[in-house]
């Protein structure tokens, strides 16, 4: 992808997952990559991250490192990640944990900071689409809020076809758009990936960005060699389309 290709509305996007441990950080790190490296300014966000490590006498979620590797702009951590959670568990629970309560408001705000500092926005979940926050707040809230196109990563492993094509039917029946999908080889034995692939190809009803293969040493760079954005062109058309109507 080059900065010189048809540029798009809004480069900016929500990543989502078929479930936890499934490539989302990889693939949002490899896009950051390719955005980087077309000239863009491209950050990324981790609305909320759950388990930390001690590294060097500071704690750091490994997620919010690999996003923050492959964007190029420098901006304070209350930005790229406002809830830092340190129990590896779902948010909601974590946040009981720790007395914390994750409001809608704050992420927002980051968001904003974060568009007007940077060409290119990528806002990794966490875990599946409709991972809890709170009582009265998930995932897929915060996306609708958020009102960007998804772009769902489907861990390629026995189950994958339901998980993808009901966490497709939950995107659109919020009213988003599912501008695209990324494969995540994370069962290299898996039987038939190529009948499965075809079959995602048939039903998701949304372009293949790329097919991210098991990587021995993965990285943004590795895995950026596999994707290709420029079919985010036409689905940030459309999504543009569909927040002017919703205004209308």
């Amino acid at each position: 992808m080059s900065a010189n290709d048809a540029p798009m509305t809004h480069r900016r996007w929500f990543v989502t997952g078929t479930d936890t441990g499934v490539g989302k950080t990889l693939a949002s790190s490899a896009m950051l990559s390719l955005l980087a490296a077309s000239g863009l300014r491209a950050v990324g966000m981790k609305p909320v991250a759950a388990g930390l490590e001690l590294v060097d006498g500071a704690w750091c979620n490994e997620d919010v490192e690999h996003l923050r590797a492959a964007g190029n702009v420098d901006v304070p951590l209350a930005l790229r990640c406002p809830y830092l959670l340190r129990a590896p568990m779902s948010p909601h629970l974590a946040a009981r944990e720790e007395g914390v309560s994750i409001e809608l408001q704050p992420l927002l705000s980051a968001f904003a900071s974060l568009s007007q500092r940077a060409d290119a926005v990528v806002v990794e979940g966490v875990g599946g689409f409709c991972v809890p926050f709170g009582d009265d707040l998930d995932s897929a809230d915060l996306a609708v809020a958020l009102g960007l196109p998804v772009i769902l990563v489907v861990g390629l492993r026995l189950g994958c076809l339901n998980h993808a094509l009901l966490t497709a039917e939950a995107i659109r029946a919020r009213g988003l758009v599912v501008a695209g999908w990324i494969a995540s080889v994370i069962e290299p034995g898996m039987l038939s990936p190529e009948a499965n692939l075809q079959t995602l190809r048939g039903r998701l009803g949304a372009p293949l960005l790329g097919i991210v293969p098991h990587l021995a040493e993965p990285s943004a760079a590795s895995a950026a060699a596999h994707l290709d954005l420029r079919a985010l062109r036409a689905t940030a058309a459309h999504a543009a389309r569909q927040r002017s109507a919703a205004l209308a």
